[in-house]
C-alpha cells in the first residue's frame, strides 16, 4: 500500500533538504571566494581600471549571497523531487556548474587571468541555462528561482569583458599575491 504524505510533511521534507542544501551552498561560494582576496583588498584589482557601470564593492557579497541562497533552495526542491527520473542528471548538471562557478574568483582575483575568467562566466552562462531547462521540468519554481543567478551571469560577463578590454595585459598590472615584494640589499 502506498502512502501519500501530507502537504505539511511534504514542506517539512523539502525544509530539512534546504537547512543543509543553503548553508553548503554558501560555504562553497565564500570559500572559494576566499581563496583570493577580493574587491579593494586585492591591490590588482584596486588597480585595475573598472568600467563605469561597476557597482558598489558592498553589492558583490550582497548579490551572491542572494544567488547562492536561491541556488540552494532551487537544488533543495530538485532534491525533494523524489519521483522525478531527471532528478539524477539535474543534481549532477548543478553540482558541475557549481564547480565551475568556484573557479571564477580564483582565477580571476587570483592568477588575474581575465580573459580565462570571461570564459569561465559564458560557460557558467550555458550550464545554467541547460540547468534552468532540466529544473524547468521537474518544478518550475526551481527554475524560476536560477533566473536572476542568469541575469548576474549577463552583467557579471559584460563587467569581466569591460575590464579585459580596459586592461590590456591585465594580468601583468600588479604582482600575484603569492610573490613577494621585498627587495634584498
Amino acid at each position: 500500500m502506498r502512502e501519500v504524505a501530507s502537504k505539511q510533511q511534504l514542506r517539512l521534507s523539502f525544509l530539512r533538504w534546504a537547512v543543509v542544501t543553503v548553508p553548503f551552498v554558501l560555504l562553497l561560494g565564500f570559500t572559494a571566494a576566499r581563496l583570493a582576496p577580493s574587491g579593494p583588498e586585492n591591490l590588482w584589482y584596486a588597480a585595475i581600471i573598472k568600467p563605469d557601470i561597476t557597482p558598489p564593492d558592498w553589492a558583490f557579497p550582497a548579490a551572491w549571497t542572494a544567488i547562492y541562497i536561491l541556488l540552494g533552495l532551487s537544488l533543495a526542491m530538485i532534491i525533494h523531487a523524489r519521483g522525478s527520473r531527471l532528478r539524477g542528471p539535474a543534481i549532477a548538471l548543478f553540482g558541475v556548474q557549481l564547480a565551475v562557478n568556484l573557479t571564477w574568483s580564483p582565477v580571476f582575483f587570483g592568477m588575474h587571468q581575465v580573459t580565462w575568467a570571461l570564459g569561465i562566466v559564458a560557460v557558467m552562462f550555458v550550464l545554467t541555462c541547460a540547468m534552468t531547462l532540466l529544473f524547468a521540468r521537474i518544478r518550475v519554481v526551481a527554475a524560476v528561482l536560477l533566473v536572476p543567478y542568469l541575469a548576474w551571469l549577463l552583467f557579471a560577463g559584460y563587467l569581466n569583458y569591460q575590464i579585459m578590454d580596459l586592461n590590456p595585459g591585465a594580468e601583468t598590472l600588479a604582482p600575484s599575491s603569492s610573490t613577494s615584494q621585498i627587495i634584498k640589499l
